[in-house]
């Protein structure tokens, strides 16, 4: 090359540096994701991968149907599958006969309802080709459904162990096909192990207790059981929700004797009790933990841990340099999960053109269906009232889960056929909850506004159709509102008001509503549900 040649191609260069072509350029940053993962009530949380879609279920209680199942491809965004049980089939009081009292519904199980019942901490595993997903219900044993898809059908619930007070099951195929449960009992503690029959209907024998060490591991809960390069693992929570920690048992056989190491703590973070949980590798190999942490009214709320092993034990969240555990992180790589992220979100608003409803609705207690429908009128959620003296004691409360930390919900209602004595309305649902509604009273209809009982009338409705607005703040408090003319503009009603309290082992939930202190029958047409939340407030 020449002189004039090099002098020409320097020039070109320069040319194409100064247009920003081939200059240098930063290599684009890696993708992240915040804590918490879901800003909701997701309790509980055991999680598996299928090929490269993750499973998750979570407690649901005395909420019907139960057990929701939640799907991701990043292990970050997640949206709902469905649930394994259509209806809860345990006992009468989940159906909610009447008549019941206040005091009769705080006070479970007596009274004609279930509250803080139902389905506590299952867990999930494909094993064979099938779904397995096991839990407890404190007053009726250990029940176990399956299927062929996570999407269902599910299997009508079998009862693996005809005992009460148990809780927190947890199965465990090994290579040889020999299967076993592992559980806790009702208080938390100890660790009971029993062998199964293969197909995990009922256990073989009366238990055997594994770990019981109540002085290191007080109330130790939660127990998952799985297996890696020969040691039997065992990761469970101990210390309580509020203040607690992971521990790690690990041993050649699993019917121990248990080794144990402290995994996860809170260290210098300012989250408290990193609690109850599952592992799951990706295809890649990477190890991940899925936990909650308990957050007031928001309920048991969902956090994503990095899990790396060291000398054949887990480090879950970020090493602590020191020890030999992990704090939880605030922000960290996105998962290699060979999937790329997703903008999946939880399913919440509801335009009711469906003939069924969507998955993210949950009734409190098993519905009356004579006293809904989707169909009566198309295009609305007509609701029946049935007579209560007060909200949690009224049949057919239609909830889904609060996301935070900023949430804002609307619903629009047609309050027509509302007859003398019924109420209607939006609810944040919970012990002792808060309402905007709609009171009638003989030939008159008065937007309401209720707090733990307490119902204080506004204006009297004209027009037959309101929107009722909930918006509720990280400083846990709910601020209602309603518009009359078609939500061009909305009034506020009174203060904000606290949530209803973390209550019955669940957050508070907005939810619709209608009852009466008169003769039932008469009804409200919904006709949407919209949910906004501000975006990033919850990735």
């Amino acid at each position: 090359m020449t002189v004039i040649d090099r002098a020409r191609c320097r020039a070109v260069a320069a040319g194409l540096l100064a247009l920003g072509i081939g200059a240098a350029t930063a290599p684009p940053a890696a993708p992240t994701y915040a804590n918490p993962i879901l800003y909701a009530d997701y309790s509980d949380p055991d999680i598996i991968r299928v090929g490269k879609t993750y499973y998750m279920v979570a407690s649901s209680f005395h909420f019907s149907p139960g057990i929701p199942i939640l799907t991701s491809t990043d292990l970050v965004h997640w949206t709902i599958l469905g649930h394994v049980l259509p209806r809860l089939p345990f006992a009468p009081g989940y159906d909610m006969p009447g008549p019941h009292t206040l005091t009769d519904a705080i006070s479970k199980p007596v009274g004609g309802t279930r509250y803080a019942g139902g389905v506590w901490a299952p867990s999930i595993r494909f094993h064979d080709g099938r779904f397995y997903v096991y839990f407890a219900t404190p007053d009726e044993g250990i029940f176990m459904a399956t299927a062929t898809r996570a999407d269902g059908p599910w299997s009508a619930p079998v009862k693996v162990i005809d005992q009460p007070l148990l809780e927190d099951p947890c199965p465990f195929w090994d290579e040889d096909g020999t299967a076993w449960l592992v559980h806790s009992r009702h208080g938390a503690g100890p660790l009971i192990l029993h062998r199964m029959s293969p197909d995990g209907t009922r256990v073989l024998d009366a238990g055997t207790v594994i770990v019981e060490d109540k002085a290191k591991l007080p109330i130790l809960e939660g127990p998952k059981l799985y297996k890696r390069n020969g040691y039997y693992y065992i990761l469970a929570p101990f210390g309580g929700v509020e203040k607690g920690a992971q521990v790690a048992l690990r041993a050649r056989s699993i019917r121990g004797p248990y080794e144990q190491r402290v995994v996860l703590s809170q260290g210098t973070t300012a989250l408290e009790g990193p609690h109850q949980g599952g592992w799951v590798e990706t295809p890649s190999g990477q190890g991940w933990f899925v936990h909650f942490n308990s957050t007031g009214a928001f309920g048991r709320i969902t956090y994503l841990e990095p899990l790396v092993w060291r000398d054949d034990w887990p480090v879950i969240g970020d090493p602590v340099a020191g020890t030999d555990g992990g704090q939880p992180v605030m922000r960290h790589a996105m998962p290699d999960t060979g999937s790329p992220p997703t903008r999946d979100r939880l399913q919440d608003s509801d335009e009711f053109a469906s003939p069924r409803l969507g998955v993210q609705w949950e009734w409190n207690h098993n519905p009356d269906s004579r006293a809904w429908s989707l169909t009566a009128r198309p295009g609305f959620l007509r609701l029946t009232a049935g007579r209560a003296e007060h909200l949690v004691t009224a049949h057919n409360t239609l909830t889904q889960i609060l996301q935070g930390p900023r949430t804002r919900v609307t619903a629009r209602l047609d309050v027509g056929r509302m007859t003398d004595g019924q109420r209607a309305g939006l609810s944040l649902f919970g012990v002792r909850p808060s309402w905007i509604g709609l009171v009638r009273d003989g030939d008159s209809t008065r937007v309401t506004l209720a707090s733990e009982g307490r119902e204080t009338p506004g204006v009297t409705l004209t027009a037959r159709t309101i929107d009722l607005r909930a918006e509720v703040g990280p400083d846990q408090t709910v601020r209602y509102g309603y518009s009359i003319d078609g939500g061009r503009s909305f009034r506020a009603m009174g203060d904000a008001v606290k949530l209803a309290r973390f209550s019955w082992w669940k957050g508070s939930r907005p939810a619709l509503f209608t009852f009466t202190r008169g003769a039932p029958g008469g009804s409200i047409d919904v006709d949407w549900v919209r949910v906004v939340r501000p975006e990033g407030e919850s990735e």
